[in-house]
C-alpha cells in the first residue's frame, strides 16, 4: 500500500497524491491521443495543412494543456467531489465540447495550429475516449486500493470527534481504525471505536496496519501524552501529526477548535515580504487588465439591464474593511432594490433574498455583480485573490465572537478567494466561522500558485453555479 491518501505540498499548497496520479495519467492519454490526431493529419491526402505549422511537440503540448485547463475548470480534478459516474462523464463531455469550440476559434485566429479539417475532431474524440476509460476503469480500480490511509486517533474528546466528522463528511480515502484514550474523560466518540489500552501504542499500530497517528488531545500537560510510545512509533516510520496540521493538510483550512497561538507562531507560513508583494501586485494588475478586456461587453450589457429595470444608480458603493483594518469603498453592480436597507441597519444577503431585483438575481448567480471591483484592484484597495472584505458593522461583531478573525486583515482582500471557491455562500455566524477557516489557510499559505488555483476553481464555480446567493 502506498503512503495512503497522502498529500504532497507544492508551493505551500496541499494537493492529494491521487489527484496528481490522475493528472499524470490523463496527461499521457491526452498526449498520445493528440499525436494520433497529428498522424491522421499528416497521412491524410486531403489534410489541408497550412504552409506554416508549429513544431509537433509544441502543438501537442499546447493542446494538452488546453484540454487539461478546461477539464480542471469543469471540476474534474476537484478532490472533494464524490459523484456518480454519469455526472463525471457529463462533466468530461462538457469539458471536451468547450475545449473543441475554443480550439476551433484559436485555429481560426492562428492557422499555424491547424490540424486539418477533421483531425481536430478526431484528436478530441480519441482524447475523450481515453480519459473516460482512464477514469471509469483504471482510476476506479487503482485509487481506492493504492491511496487509502489508515489513521489512529490519540484522544476521545470533542477534538477526536471532529476527525470522525471530517472522514464521514468528506474524505473516503481515510480510514479511522480506532481511538486511543489518554486518560479517563468524557468520550465524544462511539464506545465501540475506542481501543483498549492492553498493548503498547506501537503494537496497536502494527496490528491495525496504521499509517499515521493524529494527536487530538486538548490538554497535553501533566504527562497526558505517551511521549515515549509516540517516539517509538515515529522511529518506526509512522507519521505523527497534531490535529491542526492534519486539518490543514486534509481540508486545506485552519480548524479553529484545534488552533493555538504557539502553532501559528512557530509553524511555517504567514510569510510577507517585498518580493511576494511585488509578484502579487504584478499578477493583480495583469489579471485585472485581462479581465477588463474580456468582460467589457458583459459589463456594458449589465449596466444597461440594471438601468432599464430599476434606473440609477448602476454601481453600488459600500464601505468595507481592508488590509490592516483600513476602511475603503468597494464598487459592485447594484443587484438589490434602492431601498434594500431603508431602516439603515446593515443586513447579510441571504439565499433567495427578496430585496434582489430580477437582473440582480442573474448577475449574482453568474458573479457578474463583482466585476466592478476590478477598479478596487487597480487602485490598490484589493487584490485579485484574497479573503472577501466585510462591512465594518459585521467585522466588529464577528471579531468579538470568533477567535483569530482579525488575522484575515493581514493581507489585502480579494474579488475571489479560497473560502469562496471551497464553501457555499452563507449568512450566519456558523458560516462566518467555516469561511474564516479557509481564509486563514489562504493567509498562511498564499502564493502565486495558490492564486492561480483559486482562479481556475472560480471558473468552475461560475460555470456550475456553486455557492450563488
Amino acid at each position: 500500500m502506498l503512503a495512503g491518501g497522502a498529500m504532497i505540498r507544492i508551493f505551500s499548497h496541499y494537493i492529494p497524491i491521487r489527484t496528481l496520479f490522475l493528472l499524470s495519467l490523463e496527461s499521457l492519454v491526452l498526449v498520445g491521443s493528440i499525436y494520433m490526431g497529428l498522424a491522421y493529419s499528416v497521412l491524410s491526402p486531403d489534410s489541408g495543412l497550412p504552409a506554416v505549422q508549429l513544431p509537433i511537440a509544441l502543438t501537442v503540448g499546447v493542446l494538452a494543456i488546453f484540454l487539461l485547463s478546461t477539464m480542471t475548470a469543469m471540476g474534474l480534478y476537484d478532490s472533494g467531489v464524490n459523484e456518480a459516474a454519469g455526472i463525471t462523464l457529463l462533466r468530461l463531455l462538457l469539458a471536451f465540447v468547450l475545449g473543441l469550440v475554443l480550439a476551433s476559434l484559436a485555429v481560426t485566429l492562428m492557422p499555424a495550429f491547424s490540424l486539418g479539417p477533421y483531425a481536430l475532431i478526431t484528436t478530441f474524440a480519441l482524447a475523450l475516449l481515453g480519459s473516460a476509460f482512464t477514469r471509469l476503469v483504471l482510476v476506479s480500480w487503482i485509487t481506492p486500493r493504492a491511496f487509502k490511509k489508515r489513521v489512529l486517533v490519540l484522544g476521545t474528546g470533542s477534538r477526536a470527534a471532529s476527525v470522525e466528522d471530517l472522514v464521514r463528511g468528506k474524505d473516503k480515502h481515510i480510514k479511522i481504525v480506532g481511538y486511543v484514550p489518554t486518560r479517563p474523560a468524557q468520550n465524544h466518540v462511539e464506545t465501540g471505536r475506542i481501543l483498549p489500552r492492553q498493548e503498547s501504542l506501537l503494537d496497536a499500530v502494527k496490528r491495525h496496519d496504521v499509517n499515521e497517528i493524529v494527536i487530538a488531545v486538548r490538554d497535553r500537560r501533566g504527562g497526558v501524552l505517551p511521549v515515549q510510545e509516540l517516539l517509538e512509533c515515529r522511529l518506526g516510520g509512522i507519521a505523527v501529526t497534531d490535529l491542526a496540521s492534519f486539518f490543514e493538510r486534509e481540508r486545506c483550512q485552519l480548524h479553529l477548535e484545534s488552533l493555538n497561538v504557539s502553532w501559528m507562531i512557530f509553524g511555517e507560513g504567514f510569510r510577507q515580504g517585498f518580493v511576494r508583494e511585488t509578484v502579487k501586485r504584478f499578477f493583480d494588475v495583469a489579471a485585472s487588465s485581462a479581465l477588463v478586456l474580456i468582460t467589457l461587453p458583459v459589463m456594458l450589457l449589465t449596466a444597461l439591464a440594471i438601468y432599464l429595470e430599476d434606473g440609477e444608480p448602476i454601481l453600488y458603493r459600500q464601505e468595507r474593511v481592508g488590509q490592516g483594518g483600513r476602511v475603503f469603498t468597494i464598487f459592485k453592480f447594484r443587484s438589490m432594490r434602492k431601498d434594500a436597507e431603508r431602516d439603515g441597519r446593515p443586513q447579510w444577503a441571504g439565499a433567495n433574498d427578496d430585496r434582489t431585483t430580477a437582473v440582480g438575481r442573474l448577475i449574482r448567480k453568474l458573479r457578474i455583480d463583482e466585476l466592478p471591483q476590478i477598479l478596487n484592484v487597480l487602485r490598490g484597495d484589493m487584490s485579485f485573490v484574497g479573503p472577501r472584505p466585510e462591512r465594518p458593522f459585521f467585522v466588529e461583531q464577528l471579531a468579538s465572537k470568533i477567535p483569530y478573525y482579525a488575522a484575515r486583515h493581514s493581507i489585502k482582500p480579494g474579488i475571489t478567494g479560497w473560502a469562496q471557491v471551497r464553501y457555499p455562500y452563507g449568512a450566519s455566524l456558523d458560516d462566518a466561522v467555516e469561511k474564516l477557516q479557509y481564509d486563514l489557510y489562504y493567509v498562511k499559505n498564499h502564493t502565486l500558485f495558490l492564486d492561480i488555483m483559486v482562479l481556475i476553481e472560480t471558473v468552475q464555480v461560475v460555470l456550475w453555479g456553486k455557492g450563488a446567493r
